[in-house]
């Protein structure tokens, strides 16, 4: 193989370089999280930048470089951007999404961490879901597959079978049972953690079925729950628009 390569991506942030040029970090689908330049997008409206624009998914081809690669082509697959970025509530799940997707992955990133994301934006992008509902499942599976599955049903210390246990220590990993429960651990009611568990699951009926108490109170914990495991917060998280339309 030469210095080319081509791989579908997502775009999750850039920033300028230079006059013309942008620097793009984007999650890849077979080379994990890539940083790379677009030479030129920033002289003219170029269709070549608008490819390159935050939530988009291109097909490119790309030269490998020694410390940034080069973009040389970009082929849109899904034009997103243009769906989430007119739509506030849209706009700010999606911010959270990238920047959880930027933080949770590196260049060994493997595919479920695209699929995930690409599949996320695109359900945004159609509003097939409440937005904050969205973002919340996408952070509780992207933070599934980067290894910290939280538990909202059996205890997440003794693996007692739930359901029952209501005390939640995102430290733990989730719900744990009365006999390892720290004092004063915060407890949820049984409508939340079956929001929190239909919303990991991807069942979106149960999940959509909560009342807007319950999902305000799923939406904490998954705030929670994110902040804890990637320990700088996600700036992003506290401008998410939560108003159920």
């Amino acid at each position: 193989m030469g210095m080319t390569y081509r791989d579908e991506a997502v775009v999750l942030r850039t920033h300028k370089l230079g006059e013309a040029d942008r620097i793009v970090t984007m999650l890849s689908r077979k080379h994990g999280k890539i940083r790379a330049v677009a030479k030129g997008v920033r002289r003219t409206a170029s269709r070549f930048g608008a490819r390159l624009e935050p939530f988009m998914v291109a097909d490119l081809q790309l030269y490998k470089g020694r410390s940034l690669d080069i973009i040389q082509q970009a082929e849109s697959i899904g034009a997103y951007g243009a769906d989430i970025v007119d739509d506030y509530p849209r706009f700010t799940a999606a911010t959270a999404m990238v920047e959880a997707a930027d933080r949770l992955t590196d260049h060994d990133a493997g595919l479920q961490h695209y699929l995930l994301l690409v599949g996320a934006l695109r359900s945004l992008a159609k509003a097939e879901h409440a937005p904050g509902l969205t973002l919340d499942s996408y952070l509780l599976r992207a933070l599934s597959i980067a290894g910290w599955a939280p538990s909202f049903v059996d205890c997440a210390v003794t693996g007692e079978a739930g359901p029952g246990h209501s005390a939640f220590v995102v430290q733990l990993g989730g719900v744990v049972s009365d006999a390892v429960a720290p004092p004063g651990a915060p407890r949820l009611d049984p409508g939340t953690l079956g929001a929190l568990a239909a919303l990991l699951a991807g069942d979106w009926p149960t999940a959509e079925g909560a009342d807007e108490r319950t999902r305000a109170q799923a939406s904490g914990v998954v705030a929670a729950y994110t902040q804890f495991h990637l320990e700088r917060g996600l700036r992003s998280l506290q401008h998410v628009d939560r108003t159920i339309a």
